[in-house]
């Protein structure tokens, strides 16, 4: 298969990270004969830098060429003060989702057995692992939401001085859509579904409900399905996760649950995401920031970025095979006692105490 990927590495870590996710690429490449292709574009404040904008033409003009766009990392306190529209987050990566129609985010939130010591919660309530997907819509609600009013000031009625406005839209089709491949995952998985919504209070979350049940019951009804509203859902996942296989929820529920589910696992460097259209185009990239304080220390895990390499073969290009080859080897060097400072504990040796170099080679080593 040849195949070419856009490689956007970012800022901070992000440069230390990719190199180490596309050395493991390269591994696969040459064990399964595959060939990969990488355009490399700058996005984020290193492109604003250089072209006064995160997201330039060139770098549009790569992606679109591209078979699936790898990612890093944005931001960094360098460009918080820039116009909203010029920081990294907002004018690159929110930009990037809308362009492509990336509509659908997959965010595992997985305990690797030789991890569980790391995790948050006492050992009971995460015994025989933990697996959860979250399913987020991610071109809609409050972050997408049309007409935003900003600091106008009211000079009659009950409001007074500068107020903002910000509209959380949903239609039917954005529901259902959502819906559909949270259910595909699901009848993958155990056939069970926890929407997550606000519906005793929002309007938009009402439709969510009402969307969800009319479409499960009609195209999946062999999934069981369940709903929690999102400060319920919050309490649950921090309490009793294991309750959870897949849940779907709107934007803004779906980006706090998925990084509160990211925390119960013991590490934020572990955990990859796709961010899927309805072709299959996807961007692939880690969920951590990009850590401009550890930036060119050797200290930042890239497992979180070689994994969403994995989710790039599965989701993007249908090698399952190839994909499940990259999570064997990750486990295996983790059984093996090999860790990244962030992951670490007390009892791991020094020698098994790996740089962000270190742990790549150590993953490609286990694939070859």
């Amino acid at each position: 298969m040849k195949k070419c990927i856009a490689v956007l590495a970012g800022d901070g870590i992000g440069p230390e990270i990719m190199k180490e996710g596309l050395k493991v690429l390269d591994t696969i490449a040459k064990k399964f004969k595959h060939t990969f292709e990488y355009k490399e574009a700058l996005v984020g404040g290193c492109a604003y830098d250089k072209f006064g904008h995160p997201l330039p033409d060139e770098t549009r003009k790569i992606c679109d060429s591209a078979d699936a766009i790898y990612f890093g990392a944005v931001g960094g306190p360098k460009w918080d003060s820039l116009p909203a529209e010029l920081t990294p987050e907002r004018g690159a990566l929110l930009p990037l989702r809308s362009i492509y129609g990336l509509f659908a985010n997959l965010r595992p939130a997985v305990i690797f057995g030789p991890l569980a010591d790391a995790a948050s919660l006492k050992s009971e309530r995460l015994k025989g692992g933990l697996d959860i997907l979250i399913v987020r819509e991610l071109t809609g609600g409050a972050y997408f939401g049309k007409n935003k009013v900003k600091s106008l000031t009211l000079k009659e009625g009950t409001v007074q001085g500068d107020y903002a406005v910000d509209y959380m839209i949903y239609s039917v089709p954005e529901i259902q859509r959502i819906t559909r491949v949270a259910c595909e995952a699901a009848m993958k998985r155990s056939k069970k579904l926890t929407s997550v919504d606000k519906a005793n209070v929002l309007e938009s979350s009402k439709l969510w409900r009402k969307t969800v049940v009319d479409y499960v019951q009609k195209n999946y009804p062999q999934i069981q399905l369940n709903h929690m509203y999102v400060d319920n859902a919050a309490m649950q996942l921090a309490t009793n996760p294991k309750q959870f296989d897949v849940i779907v929820t709107e934007n803004m529920f779906g980006d706090i649950l998925s990084d509160l589910a990211s925390a119960i696992t013991g590490s934020i460097g572990m955990l990859p995401s796709a961010s899927l259209s309805e072709t299959g185009f996807g961007l692939f990239e880690p969920i951590h920031g990009s850590a401009p304080d550890i930036a060119g220390q050797g200290k930042a895990n890239p497992l979180a970025q070689i994994l969403s390499g994995a989710m790039l073969l599965k989701y993007a290009f249908g090698l399952g095979k190839e994909s499940n080859a990259i999570e064997q080897a990750i486990m295996a060097v983790l059984e093996d006692g090999y860790r990244t400072c962030d992951i670490a504990c007390a009892a791991t040796p020094k020698d098994k105490i790996l740089s962000t170099s270190g742990m790549g080679n150590k993953v490609a080593e286990y694939l070859e």
